[in-house]
This record gives structure tokens, sequence and C-alpha cells, in this order.
């Protein structure tokens, strides 16, 4: 693996010709985009989100140079239908990815397609999760795929199913074998866990990254960068860099509410109280909190990936002609309300982090309160990078929200139903003055007041004194249903908690 310090050697043998070692480009030239994402990234992971113990100084330096979005959301809190909104500006129910391993069709276009630019290198590198994993597609050049064998039941008639990932050649290569006992001639995600930083899956993609920035750096180039963690399995190399106060349980723990809950919630807590997670007893708060400072490490494990990235991006003279976007697929509960993962709208699950660096507008750092999402990501890029027609879209661009002059607007979440998995759908709106209402179709619906309930411990959703409350966001939901063309069958007005409740 090429080092940091090889790399700075290598560049500093090009001293004699210094125009080489920068981009012949100006700011005013065609700007990059560098997508940099995680999957399962809480928003509460940085300190521009209120968290300075977990050690992230890239993460943090970054935000300090970025437009932070304090309150934004994704679209649905879990992977595919997640990654089909950031890469198509399309809703879940619309793109047809309502659950997991489903491939977005062929006529939704992603970011390239739209841009629709030919003098732009592309390239995407890292988990995909939307059909043929380790092929490269729609309309990306350049394909570094870290996932393989539990994705291979999912490609395509007429793919190889013996084709393998980038860092699956990357481990060959050192000389490892692959220990995958259900997938032949592919490596499990555990086994990446037990290796040292330089051969994780963040240091590969840094690598690979920085590559790809330094040989482009003649060209605009438009490059995604996701990377596995801090999903699960919560465990790497770094899993004791944080000391139990660095990482400690979530002020919601164990936060199991008093007030109805949907069953489909209750099923999950139940699962994991009962048989532990990864080995981790959460019967107990140590179990808990072991997962928390193995998830913390995580973070750091990306973190010194993405300072690899950001700086062949400065030494290569392209920092001020480059979009940098940092986001995440969904959040984590970790120990909130005694649960993990996603697949619940509580806030630590579909809350995410949201920067934006847009060097050429002369856009000051600052904080953005009101909540956006996801859906608005695709229509804004596509502005930033000059698209003069960004209209069409389930979004709109939030161009005008930098500016100040794009006025608050509810948000929307959907969940649908995996049909393996049974279970309610549900329809979400968040609303800027800090309401939050779910409605499942079949199960218990939520309704919390955030300004006074931030941890949603109360579900005042049943409570008479909040029937107009509930109305008047029904009615906004019903709204967004037509204007989207969304089926779901919302629960009767009025109606009581389901019996299961």
């Amino acid at each position: 693996m090429i080092t940091r310090r090889k790399a700075l050697q290598s560049l500093a043998g090009m001293a004699a010709a210094p125009a080489i070692l920068r981009a012949r480009r100006t700011p005013g030239d065609k700007p990059n985009l560098l997508f940099l994402w995680t999957d399962e990234q809480r928003a509460d992971s940085m300190a521009a989100y209120g968290n300075a113990r977990y050690r992230v100084p890239v993460w943090n330096r970054l935000a300090s140079e970025c437009v932070v979005f304090d309150r934004c959301y994704d679209a649905q809190p879990v992977c595919t239908p997640a990654r089909s909104c950031v890469m198509s500006g399309t809703w879940p129910h619309q793109n047809g990815c309502v659950h997991n391993n489903i491939a977005l069709r062929q006529d939704v276009k992603v970011m390239p397609q739209l841009l629709d630019d030919s003098s732009y290198r592309t390239g995407y590198m890292g988990k995909w999760h939307l059909g043929d994993e380790v092929f490269a597609q729609r309309g990306f050049q350049e394909w570094r795929a870290i996932e393989d064998g539990i994705y291979q039941a999912y490609y395509s008639p007429g793919r190889d199913k013996n084709a393998r990932s980038a860092y699956h050649h990357f481990l060959l290569s050192l000389g490892y074998k692959p220990d995958d006992t259900k997938h032949p001639n592919s490596f499990t995600r555990n086994f990446a866990t037990k290796l040292p930083v330089e051969q994780s899956k963040p240091s590969f993609l840094g690598q690979e990254a920085s590559n790809f920035i330094l040989k482009n750096r003649n060209d605009p180039w438009m490059l995604y960068v996701n990377t596995l963690e801090p999903h699960m399995p919560f465990a790497s190399a770094l899993n004791d860099l944080h000391t139990p106060e660095e990482a400690p349980l979530e002020k919601n723990y164990p936060g199991i509410p008093r007030t109805p809950e949907p069953e489909a919630y209750k099923k999950r807590r139940r699962s994991f109280l009962r048989t532990g997670f990864e080995g981790h007893d959460l019967n107990t708060p140590e179990g808990f909190h072991r997962i928390h400072r193995n998830y913390a490490g995580l973070c750091s494990l990306v973190d010194q990936a993405w300072g690899r990235i950001l700086w062949a991006l400065e030494v290569s003279g392209q920092m001020e002609n480059t979009i940098i976007v940092h986001t995440t697929d969904h959040g984590d509960m970790m120990s909130s309300h005694s649960l993990l993962a996603k697949s619940v709208m509580y806030e630590e699950a579909v809350h995410v982090p949201f920067l934006l660096r847009v060097p050429f507008r002369n856009q000051k750092p600052h904080h953005i309160p009101q909540p956006v999402s996801h859906i608005d990501m695709i229509p804004t890029l596509l502005d930033l990078m000059g698209k003069k027609d960004v209209s069409g879209f389930a979004g709109r661009t939030l161009t005008g929200t930098l500016l100040g002059t794009r006025p608050p607007e509810d948000i929307f979440i959907e969940w649908n139903r995996d049909p393996q998995e049974g279970g309610p759908r549900a329809r979400t709106v968040v609303t800027p003055d800090g309401w939050k209402m779910v409605l499942h179709d079949t199960d218990v619906c939520m309704l919390f007041d955030r300004n006074k309930d931030p941890l949603e411990m109360n579900n005042l959703y049943y409570q008479p004194q909040y029937a107009a409350t509930v109305r008047k966001l029904r009615v906004k939901i019903e709204e967004f249903q037509k204007r989207t063309r969304d089926g779901m069958t919302l629960p009767e007005p009025g109606s009581a908690p389901p019996s299961a409740a």
C-alpha cells in the first residue's frame, strides 16, 4: 500500500515541474464533486452536532469549513432505500427500492447520468447496495467495490457470479485467504475487522480515492466514496481507542417508553435483549457500552481515511474548486431506547449528518437550523455544478437555503414493508417548528413534541388534547402522498391503538 509518506515523496520528486503538482484549472472552471458518505453514522458523532468526545479530528476540521445542516433527514432508515434517494433524487416508493437488496431500475438515472457532461471523469468507490455490486455502471467510469460475497445472490442475470470486489483482490495481494463458508471464494465482513488500520476497508478506499484525485487533477471529476463503516460488524483495530467516558451510553438509555409504542419496535427490542448482538449481552449496560466504544472506533477509522483523501485534494491544488459533501444513508440507535441499528422512526435512526463545502461561492461556514432532506441532494448538487434546469425532481435545490431565502419546509420520511420481514408501513412528517408525527398503517402511531421532548419518550398521538395537531399533520402527509403518487393507506383518523400494542 502507498503510504502518505511515500505519496509525499513521490510528489516531491515532481518539484522540478511545479505546474504538474497543481491543477491546471482555475476556480472559475467546472467544479469537481467529492461525495464522502458513510453507512449508519449517527449525526451526533462529531463536534458540529454536539459530540466533542469522539476522536474524529478530520471530520471536525471539515465541518468547521462547511455549511452544517443541523437537521437533515434520510428518506427511509435502511440502506438500499436511503441510497436510492441520495443517488437519484427520487423517493423509494417512486424508484422501486422499497427495501434492501432491490436493484435500482435502469430507467432511474443517478448523478453522472443526470449531469450528462462527458468532460467529467467519474468514479464510484465503496459500498453501493443498489444492484450488481462489483460492476461499473450508471455512468461511473472507475469502480472500486469493497463488498461481494453477500451480494452475489442479487447480481443481474448474465453477470459473472465469480466476479469479486477490488478490496477482495487487494486482500489476496497481501496473501490472505478467503474465509467465507457460505459464499465460496469470498471474505466475510468480520475478516476485515481483525486487520490493522492500513489494511481496513476505509484505508483501502482512502488510497484508491487519493489516486483518482491526483490522476485526474487536470480534468473536472466527480467521485463518490462510501465506506461500510461505522455500520456493523461493530469491531475494528480501534476498539479500545475511546475510553468509556468518550463513548457513553445515550441519554435515552434504557429509554423504554411508557406511552404507546409500535409493536414492531418492541419486537426488535425483545430480539436484541434476548439474543444479544455480536456476542455482547444487551441485557446489561456493559454490553451496549462495549458496542458503543467499538462504534466510536469505527468512526475514527473512517476519519483517518477522509484525512488521506482531503490531503490529496489539497496537495494537488483542487480544494478551492471542489464541492465536498459528507453525509450518511441513515443513523444508528446505539442504545437509545435499548435498540441498535436502524429501521425505526426514532430520531437517532433518521437524523443524519450533512456537511457541504462550496468554496467558490464564498459561502462562509455556518449552521442551518431548519430541517432538510436527502431528497434535495440531487437538485442541489446539479444546481451548484451549473445545471441550468433542476426542476422536475421530487426535491428542490437548497441553494436558496444556503442564502437564507428559502423558507423552512416540512420534511417527510417513509418506511416500506419488506415482504420477508413483515411489519407495518409508515409515513412521517417533521415540521420546522419541532413536531414529528409517524403514521403506521397497521401499528401504533406516534407524535412527539421535540421542543419539549427531544429524547422522544412521550408519545402524544392518542392523547385527546393533541387531536387538532394530529389532524393538521395528517393533512401534510396526505398532501405529500398526493404530490408524490404514494399509495400507502393511512390509518383511519382518530383510531385507537392497535390491540397488539
